[in-house]
């Protein structure tokens, strides 16, 4: 009996290995909005999670090199000669700016419904506005068909103008004020995410308010009961999870902050641990985007 048992364990640790080594997930940082400096740390993190864990391999899709800088207008009552400069410059950066953007398109083409074939999921680390893929409803029609997504703090600051995704998401930035420390209430201790936070998690980052968010349509994670600068009495989500057809999605607001990201950073507000957090948090999600952790989808509000 006990050598069966034995066989079984082992065969269902084979199976789980065998099932996390076949995950692919590709990593989106493209912007096309504010850049945060945070996204090579959030790109170095994500990577050395994914070779920690073993549950999954990495790609990704990084922002193309030389961004045009746009040139500064020149002051109200400037001479001529100022105003034919700056008409030059403008120009040269809007054919500079064409070209990148071919550039962007190219780099997006591994989220055509064709590349996406060979992937498991998606993150979308810290990207911001309306971003070229080649078919946006191919993507989320990929998603729903039973693939995961996962966004990070600013992902809900994309695709204002395309509204399917704000509803994939569940939820979308609005706002922030200065960053500030919070405690953040652990609204599932079950979940894989959050198992490890206790019932409250202290964390200092720029927090986002959230619109367009219906608690009747996700399984909340984390929140706050006041407004996280203001203190005014509320409910203001930061982390969740819901199923989209089916595929699955994990979003959290937290990552603006490099110390947020990674323990070793440097001149930190953060204590280390909450890097150590953070980082269970996110690998949390992404294994149960991924079919290899286990949460409750259903929404808790009704």
């Amino acid at each position: 009996m006990r050598k069966k048992l034995l066989a079984v364990l082992m065969m269902a640790g084979l199976s789980w290995s065998a099932a996390a080594q076949g995950k692919k997930v590709l990593v989106v940082t493209t912007t096309t909005g504010f850049r945060h400096s945070s996204i090579p740390t959030a790109e170095k993190v994500l990577g050395q999670l994914a070779k920690q864990s073993g549950a999954f391999t990495v790609d990704y899709v990084s922002q193309p090199p030389n961004e045009p800088k746009r040139p500064q207008k020149p002051k109200d009552g400037a001479d001529a000669a100022a105003q034919e400069k700056f008409k030059a410059e403008e120009a040269q950066y809007n054919a500079a700016r064409k070209a990148w953007g071919e550039e962007m398109k190219k780099v997006l083409t591994k989220l055509s419904p064709q590349s996406l074939k060979q992937y498991d999921g998606v993150i979308f680390a810290n990207t911001t506005g309306d971003l070229p893929l080649p078919d946006p409803q191919g993507f989320l029609d990929w998603i729903k068909e039973g693939h995961g997504f996962v966004g990070m703090h600013s992902a809900s600051d994309t695709f204002h103008g395309f509204r399917p995704y704000i509803e994939m998401l569940g939820g979308e930035f609005q706002s922030h004020g200065a960053q500030v420390s919070v405690d953040a209430d652990n609204e599932d201790q079950q979940c894989a995410a959050c198992r490890h936070l206790g019932g409250k998690w202290t964390v200092y980052d720029e927090i986002y308010i959230i619109k367009s968010f219906d608690r009747t349509k996700v399984h909340s994670l984390l929140s706050l009961d006041a407004e996280p600068n203001k203190k005014t009495p509320g409910y203001y989500p930061i982390s969740w999870i819901k199923e989209y057809g089916k595929g699955r999605v994990f979003y959290t607001s937290l990552g603006h902050r490099e110390d947020v990201w990674d323990k070793e950073f440097p001149n930190r507000k953060n204590d280390p641990k909450v890097a150590e957090d953070y980082q269970k948090h996110i690998l949390g999600g992404i294994k149960w985007v991924l079919g290899l952790e286990t949460c409750n989808p259903k929404p808790q509000a009704k």
